[in-house]
């Protein structure tokens, strides 16, 4: 597959988040760390127009509407993430309910109608959803980088060990931008 800068998309994973969990404070502390990474990634995107798309939790709300999202999370834990990294109104903004981004989503066919076979993740957790969703983006055949400067889980063994199966297994770039 083609990973040029004209098939690429990045999509961001659980960004907007509440932090308000067992483990949050884990994940907090390793998140915080990348977000100078996860801006970096944001504007080489804006920059070179590549669709930037958040596929979130829902929170309960079913809708995917990031404001209603950003209101319910928004707190003292989570303000500095969500207002460096907030989607805007050219942004894509998706749901999911589950772990992957692609699984009961429209994912994939946003990014078959954007023409896009090459993706670019980044988010929290590493080990959970961002890995599942490498799952299924490998299943799909798209080509994959996932920073691993631009990935946070609660441990970080758990984060290394996600990138060294998303390298291995689902054939994902994982250096550093």
């Amino acid at each position: 597959m083609n990973d040029s800068i004209e098939n690429s998309a990045i999509i961001f994973i659980d960004i907007i988040n509440d932090f308000n969990f067992n483990g949050s404070e884990k994940l907090l502390t390793h998140t915080k760390p990348i977000l100078p990474h996860l801006k970096k990634l944001r504007e080489f995107g804006k920059k070179n127009n590549i669709p930037i798309i958040y596929v979130n939790d829902h929170y309960g709300y079913w809708q995917a509407d990031f404001q209603k999202i950003i209101a319910h999370c928004e707190n003292e834990y989570s303000q500095e993430i969500i207002s460096e990294l907030k989607p805007d109104d050219n942004d894509y903004f998706l749901i999911k309910p589950q772990h992957s981004a692609f699984f009961q989503t429209p994912l994939h066919s946003l990014l078959n109608e954007l023409n896009r076979t090459h993706i670019i993740m980044a988010g929290i957790a590493g080990d959970i959803c961002i890995l599942f969703t490498a799952k299924d983006a490998y299943m799909y055949r798209y080509s994959m980088h996932v920073p691993e400067n631009c990935m946070a889980s609660e441990e970080q063994d758990g984060n290394d060990y996600a990138l060294y199966l998303m390298r291995t297994v689902m054939e994902a770039k994982t250096d550093p931008i």
